[in-house]
């Protein structure tokens, strides 16, 4: 150890001091009331205080109060998704806001490894917990999380009354289903996941509220369950030109990116031969297609931001336990402004 290091200053060294005992700086520290302190001792202390630098530990001083600046998040495999932790970025920005720091736990769906970081959360004595999933679903709640306060965040506990942020998968599908019928589109196809999920059953519930505020009959031919990824799109887009749609929704970007290929294949172009809305925004696909991608965002930073704020009590869930954060539309090229033929 490095001798020139400056040792940190002592309650100790503050007593020796001011000529009192340790426990009498103790009170003035936490100004303990009714502790029975002369005003001479007490300026003697507030004056030790001053001279050595003393920096009372504020961790200490929480835990002696029950209670910490810590928030607790515990994660399965969210910063090793595509969306880089931004659940975590907006918990972590929004308790900070707040005073709090944000105690992060990545468990990488290890169940020894999630109860061991709760167990740890709670001898920190965190304000509360924040439990997430990285894609939104149904999870079984941690015994531990019992023992202190808890929200659910993009995923949820049916039976519990546990409050859960979620994204708004209905309203999404509403908007990405929006974007083709406001350029004219009336032969709207729906290339759906095959894994039973919210956003299976959410989405394709907006897509037929909005076909119908729009007039437009549902046709559940136009409705194809593929694999949520590049290769389902590709596959989905020969039965669905078949079907002569002229404008397709897809499940997620990576559907989007093979719905791309599969009309490159056939030679056709996007948007002029069929426009596409992904779902997600995830960046490193629907900025970069050629064209952009139009889509709808997750909103995993707002998810983070928003359980934090329920955790606090600043905002409050609906009668069914639920808060919903809305998917925002993201306007680019892949559909054309002008209504087809």
């Amino acid at each position: 150890m490095d001798d020139s290091t400056p040792r940190a200053v002592t309650m100790r060294d503050v007593a020796q001091a001011a000529g009192v005992s340790v426990s009498t700086v103790s009170h003035v520290v936490n100004n303990k009331k009714g502790a029975r302190i002369g005003k001479d001792a007490w300026e003697r202390v507030q004056r030790a205080i001053q001279e050595l630098g003393y920096r009372p530990n504020a961790m200490a001083k929480d835990l002696v109060k029950g209670r910490s600046r810590f928030i607790g998040l515990v994660a399965d495999v969210i910063a090793s998704t595509p969306f880089a932790g931004q659940i975590i970025r907006g918990a972590q920005d929004e308790a900070w806001r707040h005073g709090y720091v944000l105690l992060v736990a990545n468990t990488e769906g290890n169940e020894a490894a999630e109860t061991e970081a709760i167990a740890m959360m709670l001898e920190h004595k965190v304000r509360g917990v924040l439990y997430s999933a990285w894609y939104h679903r149904e999870v079984e709640l941690p015994a531990g999380l019992s023992e202190t306060d808890c929200v659910l965040v993009n995923c949820f506990a049916s039976g519990s009354d546990v409050p859960a942020v979620v994204p708004d998968e209905v309203a999404g599908g509403r908007e990405a289903t929006r974007m083709l019928l406001a350029a004219g589109h009336r032969r709207i196809g729906f290339i759906n996941t095959t894994t039973p999920s919210p956003a299976h059953d959410g989405r394709l519930e907006g897509y037929r509220q909005a076909l119908a505020d729009a007039g437009v009959p549902f046709d559940p031919a136009l409705v194809v369950d593929a694999r949520p990824e590049q290769e389902g799109g590709f596959d989905a887009v020969g039965p669905l030109l078949a079907q002569e749609v002229t404008g397709v929704f897809c499940h997620n970007d990576r559907v989007a990116m093979g719905v791309y290929d599969g009309v490159r294949e056939l030679g056709r172009r996007v948007p002029e031969d069929l426009a596409v809305v992904g779902f997600d925004n995830q960046e490193v696909i629907a900025a970069h297609l050629r064209p952009p991608l139009s889509t709808v965002a997750l909103p995993h930073y707002e998810l983070g931001q928003v359980g934090v704020r329920v955790l606090l009590g600043l905002d409050a869930a609906a009668d069914d336990g639920r808060v919903v954060v809305a998917c925002p539309p993201v306007h680019r090229s892949s559909v054309s402004i002008t209504a087809p033929a």
